[in-house]
């Protein structure tokens, strides 16, 4: 119980840093997250809102990383396990099993996509001085990878294209 309202609070502090950021104009430009032992940069333009996983519908016969629906707010968004679907495209491996307890984060309406990305841990707000070393991404990465990023702590950091990601035919073509 202490785990779920210490997770309730986290999100909520990010969804205020992110509208403070968006309002302000500050220099952050990610919204980090961990999904399968791997870590990803959503830009926050193309981000949306963050919530917890609950009540969620499975759909018959769906791909394994099409999680199911969600009501958020009165809308249905189709979520999918970030980290199963990249598996899938063959650009990352799991390297760590799903957590208990995840989050999911929805794509900006201004995407016209009703879709959240599970993710096992949300890991803050980037800016690009948080960052030593980037890179482009690899030449037979997805269309949807972005530069690759490096912080001073050695950690490895991909950029998710949520737009790219939206057009993807394979992303948009759940069924089994």
């Amino acid at each position: 119980m202490a785990n779920r309202e210490a997770l309730r609070e986290l999100q909520a502090r990010l969804a205020s840093r992110l509208q403070a950021a968006r309002s302000e104009g500050m220099s952050v430009a990610w919204l980090a997250v961990r999904a399968g032992g791997n870590n990803y940069l959503f830009p926050l333009g193309q981000s949306g809102e963050i919530v917890p996983v609950s009540h969620l519908q499975p759909v018959p016969y769906a791909l394994d990383w099409f999680r199911g629906v969600l009501n958020i707010r009165g809308g249905l968004f189709g979520v999918v396990d970030l980290a199963a679907f990249v598996t899938a495209c063959g650009a990352a491996k799991r390297l760590e099993p799903a957590v208990a307890e995840p989050s999911v984060v929805t794509m900006n309406a201004a995407l016209e996509v009703n879709c959240a990305l599970q993710v096992d841990v949300l890991a803050g707000l980037r800016g690009p001085d948080a960052f030593t070393a980037s890179k482009p991404p690899e030449a037979d990465a997805p269309p949807f990878f972005g530069n690759q990023f490096v912080d001073s702590a050695g950690e490895h950091w991909q950029e998710i294209n949520l737009r790219t990601l939206s057009l993807s035919p394979q992303f948009l073509s759940i069924s089994a």
